[in-house]
């Protein structure tokens, strides 16, 4: 099968991967011009990917993207180790709660190889450029989708792509993996298609990070850390790098200050778990990003396609708030799902788009619903905070399923595991709740917690956190 992806980030660059494995033509358009430079640092410091916001955000390789890599592509797992990837484990170290430290089958699972974004972008580039069945073409900007001969009578058929060229390229299938501002439902709408079900709103987060190099600093906490209306992320990168990063509601004017390097410094200094993490050479200055909106696009309509010979996959699909570091690998999740769809369907166009919209949303959904619920969580609790109005209850009954098991895990070794089988991106936490053993252990963590409530984690307070701004 002839296929176009639009889109050369990791998730379009692992799509193509996989499926010229399976012997598939695959052609990859970028609208950036800059190929990958010489070397991992040189990603760092010199790669212009002017079309990714997020370029040199945090990012994260989970363990569940690490499991994928071993299965399908282990020369990029074995290339990534090369380029210099740490690799991390989620059960180092243990909280002190937790006095069984005997292992457990489920701990092999729960590591991984991790690297910042340009350095692990520049891994799977290499892998693409080295890959017969794959031509990769930069500085080419998608601009439309071509219309072709029905394949399923009444539903538009796409047959390829329009570039800003002019230049027209066919293909039996075209995918989307131009990430979280794909304009994919215009030009759904301009060939005369439906236009996808969206349902989008923001997620209400600012951003604001600064990388380090050094001695690795020692984890002493969560990875992402709620400490009142803010929340902290550390994440490990490549070649002795690590970032930190605050983030907070995007209305909350007064925390715009956390652009500036000294009140960033004082606000994570104040912060006892996270204050060595600032121990290091910094490598860059506080990277500010907002603008981050949660979207879920519907291909299949009233139990029709809106168009057939057309996918959208990762972020083109569905994004959402990126501080959960899952973004990767459930968009890794959704390559290899198509990969497995396009086995079974390519001689039917109609077919692969109804069962691969049928998987997403059984496979893959799953984990951007429980993402918005968390998000929706963690904002109403954000802005009750900087109120000082009481916390409110979880929104939804999956909000407070995920928070009884993000609370209690902490009292089990073996809730503590299935709750990182959740945040390693092993597992939806849909699945994991429904397990007998995991609701009985968290109906007995939360009912021993009536009557002394887990501490909240060691920061500033509101008013102290002023103090430090002003």
């Amino acid at each position: 099968m002839r296929v176009l992806i639009i889109g050369g980030g990791i998730c379009g660059l692992g799509t193509a991967l996989l499926l010229a494995r399976q012997n598939h033509d695959v052609t990859l358009l970028e609208r950036d011009d800059q190929p990958p430079p010489a070397s991992p640092a040189d990603a760092w410091d010199q790669w212009g990917r002017h079309g990714v916001a997020q370029f040199r955000q945090p990012h994260n390789f989970m363990p569940g993207l690490r499991l994928l890599l071993d299965e399908t592509l282990p020369d990029v797992q074995q290339a990534l180790r090369t380029a210099g990837a740490t690799k991390f484990d989620l059960l180092n170290p243990l909280p002190p709660s937790i006095l069984d430290r005997s292992p457990r089958p489920i701990d092999d699972s729960l590591w991984t190889y991790t690297a910042r974004r340009p350095v692990g972008e520049w891994v799977f580039a290499r892998a693409v450029e080295e890959e017969r069945r794959i031509t990769i073409r930069r500085g080419v900007e998608v601009t439309a989708l071509l219309r072709g001969a029905e394949a399923s009578a009444g539903i538009p058929q796409i047959a390829g792509v329009r570039t800003s060229s002019g230049e027209e390229l066919l293909a039996d299938l075209v995918v989307d993996a131009r990430g979280r501002q794909s304009p994919n439902g215009d030009w759904l709408v301009a060939l005369g298609a439906r236009r996808p079900v969206e349902e989008k709103a923001d997620c209400g987060f600012m951003y604001y990070t600064r990388y380090f190099t050094g001695t690795m600093p020692e984890r002493r906490g969560p990875v992402l850390t709620p400490i009142g209306s803010i929340s902290l992320l550390t994440l490990v990168g490549d070649n002795d790098t690590w970032s930190v990063t605050v983030f907070a509601s995007v209305g909350d004017q007064s925390l715009k200050k956390l652009r500036h390097q000294k009140a960033w410094t004082n606000v994570v200094r104040a912060c006892p778990m996270h204050a060595h993490w600032l121990d290091g050479e910094p490598i860059s200055d506080v990277l500010a990003m907002s603008g981050i909106v949660d979207r879920y696009r519907h291909y299949v309509v009233d139990g029709e396609p809106v168009a057939t010979g057309f996918v959208a996959v990762a972020d083109a699909w569905a994004c959402s708030n990126p501080s959960a570091g899952r973004g990767l690998t459930v968009g890794f999740k959704h390559a290899r799902l198509l990969r497995d769809v396009m086995a079974e369907t390519a001689d039917s166009p109609r077919t692969l788009v109804e069962e691969f919209y049928r998987r997403t949303e059984a496979q893959i959904a799953p984990w951007h619903h429980a993402q918005v619920a968390s998000d929706r969580m963690r904002f109403a609790e954000i802005e009750a905070i900087r109120e000082g109005r009481a916390l409110p209850p979880p929104p939804n009954n999956l909000a407070s399923g995920i928070r009884s098991l993000m609370v209690s895990m902490g009292g089990s070794p073996d809730l503590f595991r299935a709750g990182l089988e959740y945040v390693a991106t092993i597992t939806p936490v849909q699945d994991i709740l429904t397990r007998p053993k995991v609701a009985q252990a968290i109906q007995q963590i939360m009912a021993g917690m009536k009557d002394s409530p887990p501490q909240p984690f060691p920061g500033p307070s509101r008013q102290e956190l002023m103090g430090l701004l002003a």
